[in-house]
């Protein structure tokens, strides 16, 4: 039986990706610090292990007494916008704690390494972006995941670490935590309406982006690692269903039932139009049903959240810079 370690595997994505690697048939360890997920979103047959991609001695002690087979690296704290103040923490987590793995990974000699990294990579460039273009990030989240994408092509050619790079968009879903301020917008519309307190956009609403449902992201990260073509190689994943911000936040009332006001604030730093080109995946990768249309996968996430109710708002705690940074996440 081969053997997985999840990182962030009780977060949104990862445990997902746990699901599938179990129905797979693999045995799975979970790594997660409970930062952004939740313990009961890991599945009963999974092992969980809490703790941090920081703690090398921990690392250590799961490559000795697993040999892991695969590593599926999805821990990563992915507040792209918040990135901007909380740079040291950024880095920390989101490239300190890949090379953590990444050693681990060459010393035990693992398979395959399966990174999800993003297409904040591309900066703000022509969409749909494709992954032939040079990544010119713009945000420390960005330049953290293009980071670690530079690492594991030297790791190849230096020690012959195989790994496969996926790069997904604006995933939503069921178990999206719903209570982060700071990310997922549609998680914090649904959250908001079932408040009902009005929808908080930055600008004019007219940025852009596809979003991309759950289901038609998760199972081809898991199964990536039995695509031998794959290896080695970089992915643009998810939707092509291009919407403005505003016109989501329509759409996000309509899948809740209900209607509150929209309230626009200042402008933020971000690109305004973002989302992928997807040949090469559709290319490597048997797509077996048909991606779930935004409005359906909408009604899905509110089903569930009208289900699981409001979470609550957990701000930031360690903000590093607050210059130019929007006056509601200090609130």
């Amino acid at each position: 039986m081969a053997k997985a370690l999840v990182t962030g595997g009780a977060g949104f994505i990862g445990s997902h990706v746990v699901d599938h690697l179990l129905a797979m048939g693999m045995e799975v360890v979970v790594l997660d610090d409970l930062s952004g997920g939740f313990e009961k979103n890991v599945a009963s047959k999974a092992i969980f292990v809490k703790g941090s991609i920081l703690d090398v001695l921990l690392i250590e002690k799961l490559f000795q007494k697993y040999t892991f087979d695969y590593v599926y690296h999805l821990a990563a704290y992915a507040a792209e916008g918040l990135s901007h103040f909380i740079r040291k923490f950024n880095y920390e987590n989101n490239v300190l704690g890949s090379i953590n793995l990444i050693n681990a990974s060459v010393k035990y000699e693992v398979n395959c390494f399966v990174f999800t990294s993003s297409i904040a990579v591309y900066g703000d460039q022509p969409s749909p972006m494709e992954e032939m273009l040079m990544p010119r990030p713009e945000d420390p989240y960005g330049i953290a995941k293009y980071t670690v994408e530079m690492d594991l092509k030297t790791a190849y050619t230096q020690f012959g670490l195989k790994s496969i790079i996926f790069r997904p968009h604006n995933v939503y879903g069921e178990r999206q935590h719903i209570g982060d301020s700071y990310r997922n917008v549609i998680g914090i519309f649904m959250n908001q309406i079932m408040q009902k307190k009005p929808l908080t956009i930055y600008g004019d609403g007219s940025q852009s982006r596809a979003f991309s449902y759950i289901d038609d992201v998760a199972p081809y990260i898991a199964q990536s690692v039995e695509n031998l073509m794959a290896y080695n190689q970089v992915f643009n994943i998810g939707g092509d269903e291009v919407c403005s911000v505003k016109t989501l936040a329509q759409y996000c009332m309509e899948a809740m039932g209900e209607t509150v006001s929209i309230q626009y604030l200042p402008p933020r730093n971000e690109v305004s139009h973002a989302f992928a080109n997807h040949l090469k995946w559709l290319q490597f990768f048997k797509i077996s049903q048909a991606p779930t249309t935004l409005k359906e996968g909408l009604k899905r996430m509110a089903d569930w959240a009208k289900v699981n109710g409001v979470m609550e708002n957990q701000p930031f705690e360690n903000i590093e810079l607050i210059k130019n940074i929007p006056q509601n996440w200090l609130s």
